[in-house]
């Protein structure tokens, strides 16, 4: 049987390495699901559908929400990797098993229209038996050949982002200086623990790391847009939610949480529109840089002691990954933030509980000795015993009259 077993194990791993080697030559199909925005996408995507996305230079947070929502297959009008610089998204997608593809075209991204099913096969898109043209296999090969690419560039980056982020302080010298006067929201924060989410890298998992804290420490959760629908899937309701509205949900936005609209230096708050959509009262926060800056910034200026952030940005790939200067911005708040941030990323990499056989055997000992103690404490059991002492002591001088006389 065994042998067998083994035989058959080889013959899987030689056809799926054949299989394996010719690319995209492989078969599948699904419904479309499309936007041109990653994020918006994600809101609508069902398992087993096909995604079909605009996303030039695949990011990993909008890989892994992308992952999140089980795509039979991903579909890009725009190139994955472009070399211009390391970026994560198509690498979680393969780790994923998740199949992407890119498009020839831009223009298939309209020529596709969303309902309708398609079949990837034989390195070509098929819908309704019209053949819409050939697409590129982004596999593990594929984008560790890409990735070496752009690692070659890594220095020019990181001295743009160098540049961008003294440009940065010369124009909006108020990022790493004291602000001007904020919004005060209705949820109290001076003296309190915050905690912070944003949709970024291991999000889910970091959240999942610190639940005990929240329960016990109550801090308050403050959601940066798509961030907010993370904390409800986590069965947590935000108390403040900070952004552009972009990415979260109408559900979680409804929840009860006070809304904060972020406006940008130039006077847009593009936020405002969707919450008076929504019936929804909000208060406009103008601060620079990005939204998950503006709840940095208002939690650290409103007296929070500590801030926890969930899904930052928190290292140089990170932060080149965008491959835009706004990302200055964030580095520069965290400089200002100081000691009193804590990432969980950190936490999460430092210890994650687990339940190992010696802490069951404590348990299960404990709970005996408890049983134990309860049972000595009966008098029912007590006279139990006391009889099944007087039967003990009888029946072993019978044993012993009988052998001895």
């Amino acid at each position: 049987m065994r042998q067998d077993t083994a035989t058959s194990a080889v013959i899987l791993s030689i056809l799926y390495i054949l299989l394996g080697s010719r690319g995209p030559q492989m078969s599948l199909k699904g419904r479309v699901r499309k936007h041109r925005r990653t994020k918006q996408l994600v809101l609508q995507l069902k398992p087993g559908e096909v995604a079909l996305i605009d996303h030039r230079d695949l990011d990993g947070p909008a890989a892994e929400a992308l992952v999140d929502c089980r795509p039979a297959a991903v579909l890009n009008a725009q190139p994955s990797m472009t070399g211009d610089y390391p970026n994560r998204g198509p690498a979680v997608l393969a780790a994923a098993g998740i199949p992407l593809f890119d498009l020839p075209s831009r223009d298939l991204f309209e020529q596709i229209p969303a309902g309708r099913t398609v079949a990837v096969q034989d390195g070509r898109v098929l819908s309704e038996g019209k053949d819409l043209g050939s697409c590129t296999r982004m596999g593990e090969e594929r984008v560790r050949e890409v990735s070496a690419q752009a690692e070659a560039k890594t220095k020019q980056l990181l001295l743009d982002f160098a540049a961008n982020t003294l440009e940065f302080i010369r124009t909006e010298p108020e990022i790493v200086l004291p602000s001007g006067p904020l919004p005060d929201p209705a949820t109290p924060i001076r003296g309190r623990h915050v905690v912070i989410v944003a949709r970024g890298p291991g999000s889910h998992g970091d959240l999942k790391t610190i639940r005990s804290y929240i329960v016990d420490v109550r801090p308050v959760l403050i959601g940066v847009d798509g961030g907010a629908d993370i904390l409800a899937s986590e069965g947590l309701r935000p108390d403040i939610v900070i952004g552009d509205l972009d990415s979260a949900g109408d559900e979680t936005l409804r929840c009860g949480a006070e809304i904060m609209v972020h406006a940008y230096a130039d006077g847009r708050a593009p936020g405002r529109d969707r919450a008076g959509r929504l019936g929804l009262s909000c208060q406009v926060l103008s601060t620079p840089g990005t939204s998950e800056d503006a709840a940095l910034t208002l939690a650290f200026e409103k007296g929070a002691e500590l801030i926890v952030m969930v899904g930052s940005h928190t290292n140089l790939p990170d932060f080149l990954e965008k491959g835009r200067a706004g990302m200055a911005s964030t580095f520069l708040t965290r400089l200002k933030v100081g000691d009193r941030l804590v990432d969980a990323k950190g936490v999460r990499m430092l210890y994650q509980g687990s339940v190992g056989f010696r802490h069951l055997a404590y348990v299960a000992g404990a709970a005996l000795l408890a049983a134990c103690g309860v049972l000595l404490v009966s008098p029912f059991v007590r006279g139990v015993l006391r009889v099944a002492g007087i039967q003990f002591v009888l029946a072993m001088r019978d044993l012993w009259r009988a052998a001895f006389g």
